[in-house]
């Protein structure tokens, strides 16, 4: 009965996100661009980078591209203890640019490769921008990302920070990839941009965002023991009274997994850095102080504990049903409710892509039915692993560290 109500619990929770995500989108999908001041605040772009010789110059030449006023903008990158040709690549890009507006930190074993956060409170300590945002080393931000995330930022006073949407620069280079580009889109406007639409909240995501300085440093700057850093310091800022806005008109691409060991690898990361967050904050989820983060609390414990384990019992007694050794007359396990279940997901997951054009295609409805199948049960096993990986670095006391992702050509 637990595992039924779990199961169902989330799947509603999701459909109520979907439909009011959809409802954001039709609400703003025709609003105007929002536009900088006369004169726009100076804004410090942090991109920590560590091993990303393949990727990083393609992706300053992106930054240093944006429209947002050239000489109120830099660009720092952390290139954080690499071992691999980063550091010449960059000091070519230098000496090509020869401007002020590059600026390259290059850190050892000792002062780095401490993990992302550590990277970016060096950077932060360099930077002299009243806002900053931070890009990973494999975007290509479109060129009017940075300045459409200021003007929405400074639009209001009550928002610490404002993330753009990211999409999936190489889609098509497997099936794999193909099924992250339906997951991220799935995620921004369901999750992100449902939540703006129930709550004025939704968590920065790690890249192509911008928070103001002072709130930044207000709360402690980033945590460098989270491996989730990004959920990290979205709780603190939502326990300081402020909001996060979504602008997707801000857009940036990324590289994803092409190969599921490396797909696994990334994932595995994303499950111990959310463990992290929610045991930090646990303890508020029946305190007065924890109620702005409450619901996402209950989110996160449904989806890494509840829900892992009820879909495991799930899974469990459908085989075992199928192969005819258990009998169950719960109707929570029917059939009916089963396929009914399975419609749910793929109704909601397709009304998301609706919204992104060139993605509302028949064989994007297949792969959706595939992923239930699949993709889902790959999940399942990563929360798993990554539970487990989790408690494992606990007890023997392991630090935080760079859990790099494979980059390609």
């Amino acid at each position: 009965m637990v595992a039924v109500v779990s199961i169902w619990g989330i799947l509603v929770i999701n459909l109520v996100l979907t439909l009011a995500g959809y409802t954001w989108y039709l609400r703003h999908v025709k609003r105007p661009e929002p536009e900088l001041p006369e004169i726009p605040p100076f804004v410090s772009i942090l991109v920590p980078a560590h091993n990303e010789e393949i990727v990083i110059v393609k992706t300053v030449l992106s930054l240093l591209s944006f429209d947002y006023p050239h000489d109120r903008y830099e660009v720092i990158i952390i290139n954080d203890n690499s071992s691999d040709h980063s550091a010449d690549k960059l000091a070519a890009l230098q000496h090509e640019f020869t401007t002020d507006r590059l600026k390259v930190i290059n850190t050892d074993s000792v002062t780095g490769g401490k993990g992302k956060s550590n990277a970016l409170n060096i950077g932060l300590k360099q930077a002299r921008g009243s806002i900053i945002s931070v890009y990973d080393a494999d975007n290509t931000p479109e060129a009017p990302a940075l300045r459409i995330l200021v003007a929405e930022l400074l639009a209001n006073d009550r928002q610490a920070a404002v993330i753009g949407k990211f999409r999936t620069r190489n889609k098509n280079a497997s099936l794999l990839t193909r099924f992250i580009n339906i997951e991220t889109l799935s995620f921004q406007w369901m999750a992100q941009a449902g939540r703006q639409q129930l709550f004025h909240l939704c968590t920065i995501p790690g890249t192509n965002y911008v928070i103001r300085r002072d709130i930044l440093e207000k709360v402690g700057q980033w945590d460098v023991k989270a491996l989730a850093e990004d959920t990290e310091i979205s709780f603190r800022i939502y326990r300081m009274g402020y909001r996060i806005g979504f602008q997707p008109l801000a857009v940036t691409w990324e590289q994803e997994p092409q190969t599921l060991d490396v797909w696994f690898h990334q994932r595995t990361r994303w499950v111990k850095g959310n463990i992290y967050v929610i045991l930090k904050n646990g303890k508020l989820l029946f305190k007065k102080e924890g109620r702005p983060i409450q619901f996402d609390l209950l989110y996160y414990l449904a989806v890494y504990f509840m829900l892992m384990m009820s879909l495991i019992l799930s899974d469990t007694v459908f085989v075992l049903s199928v192969a005819g050794i258990v009998h169950s007359n719960l109707q929570g396990f029917s059939n009916g409710l089963w396929l009914f279940a399975v419609v749910m997901f793929i109704v909601s997951t397709f009304l998301t892509i609706t919204t992104e054009r060139g993605e509302l295609t028949f064989s994007n409805l297949c792969l959706i039915v595939l992923m239930y199948l699949v993709y889902s049960q790959m999940w399942l096993a990563v929360a798993a692993y990554g539970m487990v990986g989790y408690i494992r670095e606990q007890v023997f006391h392991q630090q935080a560290k760079w859990y790099k992702t494979k980059r390609y050509q």
